[in-house]
């Protein structure tokens, strides 16, 4: 069966993501290179584990992780579509099962809240593992004068983690925010719609979805 991996591996996938990563960065986007598909492939991985589902549905979620943004190398908009189409063949070409692949490739498709659902377990723990990677470690502006509101957002949190207890069923994110850089009220306004989405794919995954800011729960 085809792992992680072996994904890693393929010399289309790498050349996707350096490029798209540093096409993004041209446009002044966030960090989206090896670190956060690295990032959000484990924590995915993480997800289903926790909750006890079957260990190829873990490694197909690693695998969505880490293919998840194969389409900003085409364009940040719709780019969840366009990484779906792209990671198509790719995966074919491996021998991958028609059936597994399917479920990676609509998983990619819905990850963005502008049209993205929580479709099937992996497109949910994708979702949620996304939507937690806020950091500052992203910023990639170093003049704090022109930073705008996601930069000041990220560049903010100095801490997140996202908790899974399979016992309470409950998925809590977890962050430490500088409010001398940005106050709460700046996160929610432009990651509202994000946390959202994390509930409804909590609620898919039959958990509920928590937030912590600074110690206080806001949801």
């Amino acid at each position: 069966m085809i792992t992680l991996e072996d994904i890693k591996k393929d010399p289309v996938v790498d050349a996707f993501i350096r490029k798209g990563n540093k096409y993004l960065g041209v446009l002044g986007f966030t960090e989206h290179s090896y670190r956060h598909v690295s990032l959000v492939s484990s924590i995915a991985k993480n997800i289903l584990e926790r909750l006890g589902y079957p260990q190829r549905q873990v490694e197909l979620a690693a695998i969505a992780g880490y293919m998840h943004d194969l389409g900003n190398v085409v364009s940040r908009n719709e780019h969840g579509i366009s990484g779906a189409v792209i990671a198509y063949p790719i995966l074919m070409q491996t021998g991958m099962h028609p059936e597994e692949i399917a479920t990676i490739i609509s998983a990619i498709a819905n990850h963005e809240e502008q049209y993205g659902h929580a479709v099937n377990s992996v497109a949910a723990a994708l979702i949620v593992a996304d939507k937690s990677d806020v950091h500052r470690s992203r910023v990639r502006n170093t003049d704090f004068a022109t930073f705008d509101i996601h930069d000041r957002v990220n560049y903010a949190v100095e801490h997140s983690f996202l908790w899974v207890d399979d016992n309470k069923h409950t998925i809590t994110m977890e962050l430490t925010i500088d409010t001398d850089i940005c106050p709460v009220m700046e996160y929610f306004e432009i990651f509202l719609s994000r946390m959202i989405m994390c509930r409804r794919a909590a609620t898919f995954l039959k958990c509920k979805f928590e937030l912590v800011v600074n110690g206080a729960k806001l949801l």
